[in-house]
């Protein structure tokens, strides 16, 4: 309430039209403002042992208690208490690694407990309202990494977390011979029913001899890294699954985001069933531990200011603009990345910036 009333302070009315996502973009001061506040949040916030943080949590059935996945440190910073609001029922906490920044929930779910968070009503959720622009997100993610998208005659997609085929459809119609895995029953039957050629299997990749076979020259994880309890030993796998010159896509929560700065707890990227949290940063730290020669990040100004429908004056789109490249990249994170040097070679060119992992 202080910074809300501190704003209708400094700013009165001029901007109260403007969405709340992109208001913390384009009032003029309002980055210095929320980066100085995450950095004061992060000074006064304790740091503790594992075993301390133990004695202050109860231990849900099917969670358990971690160390840093990025980096091992045991210490815990205690941030976060998202919750679902009322009469959504769910509540967890979000502790940051005090050696490399990493954010996580903490507890967290047991991998061979994670298909209790899907076995049911997930695929009315993925094809519901969430579902309304998600076309869209992803038409304009291809975009910004083309040409790695452009054609996809001869080439083998694997779309991890498929959900109901929502994008295995597009790459149906780029020509790729595109297969895809979830661990949703119901969202398994709704995407097969929705596409033509295009398979999607529920599982894991090794259960599936099509994919477990390998040699695919895309894989994507659109908004499913935040979901992987195991990550490193995932990556690892995607790594192996990857032909030489091969890509990989994220799309996910961006955990430098100037929304989470802004609104802690309330920040949307904090849903149910997402697990840990990636900032540019930690997400080079996840590549180069599992095997990746390089990355790439594109910018998301958000998908109405990408696809040219925003309500937002030029001024204030450029502003924006210039305040996401500034900070954080976005709300949401677009990492596109490479499996070896052959990889760079064929696709690294262009307006994409190559950060090599084991230079």
């Amino acid at each position: 309430m202080a910074y809300r009333w501190l704003g209708r302070l400094a700013y009165g009315s001029r901007y109260d039209r403007v969405p709340w996502g992109q208001r913390v973009y384009v009032r003029p001061g309002e980055r210095l403002v929320r980066e100085a506040q995450w950095q004061w949040l992060i000074r006064r916030a304790p740091v503790m042992t594992l075993e301390e943080y133990r004695k202050l949590r109860t231990l849900g059935e099917i969670e358990e208690f971690l160390s840093c996945m990025m980096c091992g440190e045991s210490r815990q910073q205690p941030l976060f208490v998202p919750t679902g609001g009322t009469g959504k029922g769910w509540r967890y906490h979000v502790v940051r690694c005090p050696s490399c920044g990493f954010l996580y929930r903490n507890p967290n779910v047991r991998p061979e407990r994670l298909g209790d968070l899907y076995a049911s009503g997930y695929s009315n959720f993925l094809s519901g309202k969430y579902a309304a622009n998600r076309q869209r997100r992803y038409d304009l993610t291809m975009k910004a990494f083309s040409p790695v998208f452009d054609e996809g005659k001869e080439r083998r997609l694997l779309d991890f977390g498929s959900g109901v085929g929502l994008f295995l459809e597009l790459a149906e119609q780029r020509g790729f011979d595109a297969y895809g895995v979830d661990l949703s029953p119901e969202s398994v039957e709704q995407a097969n029913q929705r596409l033509s050629r295009a398979r999607t299997y529920f599982g894991a990749p090794e259960d599936v001899p099509e994919i477990a076979a390998g040699r695919f020259d895309l894989i994507t994880l659109w908004s499913v890294l935040a979901h992987l309890p195991r990550p490193l030993e995932d990556f690892t796998k995607f790594r192996s699954l990857l032909a030489p010159g091969g890509v990989l896509l994220i799309l996910t929560v961006n955990a430098q985001s100037l929304l989470l700065k802004a609104y802690g707890s309330k920040w949307s990227g904090f849903t149910k069933n997402h697990l840990m949290f990636y900032s540019s940063k930690t997400v080079r730290t996840l590549l180069a531990r599992t095997g990746f020669a390089g990355v790439a990040f594109a910018h998301h100004y958000g998908d109405t200011i990408e696809a040219g429908t925003t309500a937002l004056r030029p001024d204030l789109t450029k502003r924006l603009r210039r305040n996401v490249a500034r900070s954080d990249g976005g709300n949401m994170m677009r990492v596109l990345a490479f499996a070896d040097e052959e990889a760079i070679g064929r696709w690294g060119g262009g307006p994409l910036t190559i950060h090599r992992l084991h230079a």
